[in-house]
C-alpha cells in the first residue's frame, strides 16, 4: 500500500497517487476535510466542504467525523478545535499563520482591554484562540454588521483586529467603534492605482471587494462583502466581467460557478507570479502535506481547556445570531 511505502521512506510518485491515498485514508479514518476558498484548486477539489470562515465554522460544528482535517490557516483550525474539543483537528502545516491574527498578540491585546474596561469586545474570527477567549463575541466578515447591531445602543465597543473591516462596519452601522490597529497583508497589498488603470481598461467591469480592503478601494466597489457574498454576487449579477479585490484563490470556485463570465484578480503592489494578491500562508498547505497529516495524525491543534472554553462562549454567541 502507498502508506506502507511512505513509512519506509518511499516517495509517492504522482499527484494522482497522492489524491488516491488521501481519499482512501479519509474513508478509513473517518475524516471530514474542510478547506477555505483561498486554498489551491487541487485542495479545494479534494475537500468535503469549501467555504469562508463562517461557513467553515458552521461545518466544523456540525461534523460527526473522528478527525477534522483543516486546509486553511492556524486560527481557522483553532476555531474547529474550539467547537470540537473531543475530536482530533489536523492542520497540514502549523506554520500556516495569518498576518491579521499575528497583529494582535494576546499580551498586548490584554493590556489594551485593561485600558478600556467598560467596552464590549467584538473580535473578528481572524484572531488567535487567546484573543477569542478575551472577547465578548466573535464575528466574521459575513455577519460583522449584524453582530455590532446586536449590541445595545450606547454600549462602547472595541473592534479587533482588522481596522479596515472595523471602519467598514462603523460606516454601515453608524456605531462608533474603538478599532485595534491591525490589517490583512493580502488585502492591503491590492494597489488602488493599478486598480484604477484596470478599471479604465475594462470600463464594463464591476468591481467587487472584501471589506478587509482599505476604504479607497471599497469606495470604488460595486459590491462589498465576504468571500461567500462575492461568490454569490458574480452568480446573480448580470454583468459579464468582474474585477475581484480579494485573495485570488476565490477565483477557482467563482469560475466554476460562472464559466461564461470574465473574472480578473485585482492587481497587487508586489511583483509576484500572478500579479494578484495571494496569501502565502494559505498556500503553505499542499497535497503532500495533507497526505502526511493524514498518514501521521499530525500536526494536531491542541488548546488549553480554559482558553478553549472562554473562546467557545464568544463563538457560540456569534453562531446564535446566525
Amino acid at each position: 500500500m502507498i502508506a506502507e511505502q511512505r513509512s519506509q521512506g518511499s516517495k509517492v510518485q504522482s499527484p494522482f497517487e497522492l489524491v488516491e491515498a488521501i481519499q482512501r485514508m479519509k474513508r478509513e479514518k473517518n475524516v471530514v476535510f474542510l478547506a477555505h476558498y483561498y486554498q489551491t484548486p487541487e485542495i479545494q477539489e479534494l475537500a468535503d466542504f469549501v467555504g469562508d470562515s463562517l461557513a467553515l465554522a458552521q461545518a466544523a460544528d456540525r461534523s460527526k467525523a473522528d478527525i477534522i482535517l483543516f486546509a486553511g490557516v492556524h486560527f481557522m483550525a483553532e476555531t474547529a478545535k474550539i467547537l470540537n474539543p473531543k475530536r482530533t483537528v489536523l492542520l497540514p502545516d502549523l506554520n500556516a499563520g495569518c498576518s491579521l491574527a499575528e497583529s494582535a498578540p494576546p499580551e498586548k491585546f490584554r493590556a489594551f482591554l485593561d485600558e478600556h474596561p467598560d467596552h464590549v469586545v467584538v473580535s473578528y474570527i481572524n484572531c488567535s484562540a487567546e484573543v477569542k477567549a478575551m472577547s465578548d463575541i466573535i464575528c466574521t466578515s459575513s455577519n460583522a454588521v449584524r453582530v455590532v447591531n446586536s449590541i445595545p445602543p450606547g454600549k462602547p465597543i472595541i473592534f479587533a483586529p482588522d481596522k479596515h473591516l472595523g471602519a467598514y462596519v462603523q460606516r454601515m452601522t453608524g456605531r462608533e467603534l474603538l478599532l485595534w490597529d491591525g490589517v490583512c497583508e493580502v488585502h492591503v497589498d491590492i494597489s488602488a492605482n493599478k486598480l484604477k488603470l484596470l478599471l479604465g481598461k475594462y470600463p464594463e467591469a464591476k468591481l467587487i471587494a472584501h471589506p478587509e480592503c482599505p476604504q479607497e478601494i471599497l469606495d470604488e466597489a460595486d459590491h462589498v462583502g465576504s468571500t461567500s457574498s462575492l461568490l454569490s454576487y458574480v452568480k446573480d449579477d448580470p454583468a459579464q466581467t468582474f474585477i475581484v479585490a480579494t485573495e485570488a484563490g476565490i477565483l477557482h470556485k467563482m469560475q466554476q460557478a460562472v464559466p461564461h463570465k470574465k473574472l480578473i484578480p485585482a492587481p497587487a503592489h508586489a511583483n509576484n507570479t500572478c500579479a494578484c494578491s495571494e496569501c502565502p500562508y494559505m498556500k503553505m498547505n499542499t497535497l503532500e502535506k495533507v497526505y502526511e497529516a493524514l498518514l501521521n495524525g499530525s500536526p494536531e491543534i491542541v488548546l488549553e481547556e480554559n482558553v478553549r472554553q472562554r473562546a467557545e462562549t464568544a463563538l457560540r454567541r456569534m453562531m446564535q445570531l446566525g
